[in-house]
């Protein structure tokens, strides 16, 4: 197995912006437009946004990007190239974000998936993130999950 690391990113480099794009095609293809809140690669590039790769000599293997909110941290972003899937890739973002939001002193970290990304939730859940209710500007809506997990 390669050597994999995580580092500050650009959502416009061509790695990044390809699994970006299949992120958006795939929950696109399982939820209606008006459940879809993905940040579009230019919404990631703005100062309140950090955004994360890991990578191994083969190229991009994943992307995450940490929302700085009034009080929390919100998870966005998160993918990872179905080739890389298996190999700890998401587990090794998640944790990499929740050092960076520490660092930054959030107390918790909070996010919104979708109920058909049973992996997903499944790994959010198995890393200490728990189900609350909707919070900054989503509603609840029958395709999304919200958890958060404290962090501080």
């Amino acid at each position: 197995m390669r050597q994999m690391h995580i580092r500050s990113g650009d959502p416009r480099e061509p790695g990044a912006t390809a699994l970006l794009q299949a992120s958006h095609a795939l929950m696109e293809s399982l939820f209606p437009p008006e459940d879809n809140h993905y940040l579009s690669i230019d919404a990631l590039r703005v100062p309140e946004i950090s955004f994360f790769v890991a990578e191994d000599a083969g190229g991009v293997l994943g992307t995450i990007a940490l929302a700085r909110k009034a009080g929390y941290g919100e998870v966005k972003s998160m993918f990872v190239s179905p080739a890389a899937r298996g190999r700890g890739v998401a587990r090794a973002l998640l944790c990499h974000l929740e050092e960076v939001a520490r660092g930054m002193g959030l107390p918790v970290l909070r996010l919104e998936t979708g109920t058909l990304l049973e992996a997903a939730i499944a790994l959010y859940t198995a890393q200490g993130y728990r189900r609350c209710g909707a919070f900054g500007d989503y509603a609840v809506n029958g395709t999304s999950v919200f958890m958060e997990k404290p962090i501080g």
